[in-house]
């Protein structure tokens, strides 16, 4: 049985970036990066969440010792999603998941 390799997501306009902050803004993060940095189990509880979320905060912690520019590119790059926003120490993530049921998707605006 070949495994799903996820696609790249496509780029987000300034629309639906503004849409998806919108979304965001009342969300906890669900993943919390401490100090062992960006270790195996970050990266699969970040993709775990992505697919059952879509959208995704993920928080920094300040003893990690990361630089949030950097790591939030390092994880939208390996998670295969769109970086929607860097607030402080928060990242915020969005990867669509066409596997979900059509009433529980996020429906972008158009470009």
């Amino acid at each position: 049985m070949t495994e799903k390799l996820p696609q790249p997501s496509p780029a987000l306009s300034t629309r639906q970036k503004q849409f998806l902050k919108a979304l965001a803004h009342p969300l906890a993060p669900l993943v919390l990066i401490g100090k062992e940095g960006l270790s195996p189990a970050v990266f699969a509880t970040i993709d775990k969440e992505l697919a059952h979320h879509e959208l995704l905060k993920v928080k920094i912690g300040n003893n990690s010792g990361l630089e949030r520019h950097e790591t939030s590119a390092t994880i939208a790059s390996a998670s295969y999603s769109c970086l929607v926003q860097v607030i402080g120490k928060t990242i915020v993530l969005y990867r669509p998941n066409p596997d979900k049921p059509k009433e529980r998707r996020i429906v972008l605006p158009k470009r």
